[in-house]
């Protein structure tokens, strides 16, 4: 199912076909801290198998991507808040808020207990939302492989 949620002079949707990847494999490759030199191939791969949103600037017919979010998710009972932005030149307008909304209340995922995320400087954000660090972090592990 594609969505799409929009407000005056903004809409994000889920519809792939939409997307810029070029515009978001570069923010991701070049300007984000979390993805700084992932391979173009893979951050594609990603947006595919993901559950992915874009947020534009104008209309369907006229438009310019300036945001991007995706959740790693099996739709049924977690979820995974991934490689969230929206570019410098449109912050402060609420834009990262909304898009986070239109997100965690997007009908697919609305059901699901537990969404994880990571984040180095949003954490003010993302406790609007109701995120909290890990009430157990001993207990999460992760295995970190280098890639090839």
């Amino acid at each position: 199912m594609q969505s799409i949620h929009s407000s005056l002079d903004y809409f994000i949707t889920t519809d792939q076909e939409l997307f810029d990847q070029s515009f978001i494999c570069d923010y991701l490759h070049n300007t984000s801290y979390w993805a700084k030199g992932r391979p173009y191939d893979v951050i594609q791969k990603s947006i595919h198998n993901s559950l992915s949103f874009g947020l534009f600037k104008g209309s369907p017919s006229n438009k310019k991507q300036v945001g991007f979010a995706r959740l790693v998710t099996d739709q049924a009972t977690f979820a995974y808040l991934a490689d969230v932005f929206v570019v410098e030149v449109e912050r402060g307008q609420g834009l990262g808020k909304w898009m986070v909304e239109t997100v965690l209340t997007h009908p697919e995922i609305s059901d699901i207990k537990r969404v994880m995320l990571v984040t180095n400087d949003a954490h003010d954000l993302y406790a609007q939302f109701g995120f909290t660090s890990l009430a157990t972090p001993e207990k999460v592990m992760e295995l970190k492989r280098q890639r090839p």
